[in-house]
């Protein structure tokens, strides 16, 4: 998909990932709508990429797709990259701490989807790039509730795609491994393991865009992570003893990205 004169939203744009992607989607000539919960950050990124900013928080409102279509009167990409997470023994979250992340993990991605979709198909052209989590095909403990938001990030993905072929209308699923962002040091506890190494945004944000820009189905970054869904498939009496000699402490501590 050629990306020149396209309008793009990207959720969760104020930083991280979804920040390098806006700059990426800029650079290939697309009109980009930055959301993010943070005023400043969501138009500083805008101003950044000659964009629009849209700020509201994804748990609490369900007008976004509605915001973006009275500025550009369409959406032709929709980057959900939007996310929040938990840290800590599942027991230990409140109810409206579960709540909250399945609303922004799972139920906004779907929403936004489901109201910017139809017209896409209308059109015969557009791409819904979603961004899910190594975390949803390896499960983590301590991450219970946000691995599984991303496991079903994943299936849905799948299955919009067989859904929508021969449409014109794209869609690509991004599975990052550790990334170097606010992520780890928001939630009270730093990534803290020698290994995997944290990678930059910028190479999550290119593997996105070159998954809308040559229609990929799936990208997994770093590649070698697609070794770790296969052990556990073929070995998952192994794969457990790995995870469970290896895996991180749990510790109560709640992040966000």
């Amino acid at each position: 998909m050629r990306l020149d004169g396209k309008v793009a939203l990207v959720t969760g744009g104020s930083a991280g990932i979804g920040a390098a992607v806006a700059e990426r989607l800029a650079t290939a000539g697309a009109r980009v709508v930055v959301h993010g919960r943070d005023e400043q950050r969501t138009a500083a990124v805008a101003t950044r990429v000659g964009g629009v900013p849209l700020v509201g928080d994804l748990a609490e409102t369900g007008t976004l797709a509605d915001q973006v279509l009275r500025v550009h009167g369409r959406v032709d990409v929709l980057v959900a990259n939007a996310g929040t997470g938990w840290s800590g023994p599942f027991v230990e979250m409140r109810y409206d701490e579960i709540e909250r992340l399945i609303a922004v993990d799972l139920v906004a991605p779907l929403r936004l989807t489901h109201q910017l979709l139809p017209p896409m198909v209308e059109r015969g052209s557009g791409h819904i790039a979603l961004v899910g989590s190594i975390a949803g095909r390896t499960a983590v403990a301590g991450e219970a509730v946000y691995a599984a938001t991303k496991a079903a990030i994943d299936i849905f993905a799948e299955s919009l795609r067989l859904e929508l072929r021969g449409t014109g209308v794209g869609v690509s699923l991004t599975v990052p491994g550790v990334v170097d962002t606010g992520f780890f040091a928001a939630r009270g506890r730093p990534y803290d393991r020698s290994r995997p190494r944290p990678m930059p945004a910028a190479d999550v944000a290119r593997a996105l865009v070159d998954g809308i820009t040559n229609d990929r189905p799936e990208t997994v970054v770093p590649g070698w992570l697609r070794v770790a869904p296969v052990v556990r498939a073929v070995a998952p009496g192994a794969y457990r003893l790995l995870s469970a000699r290896f895996g991180e402490q749990v510790q109560s501590r709640r992040e966000s990205r």
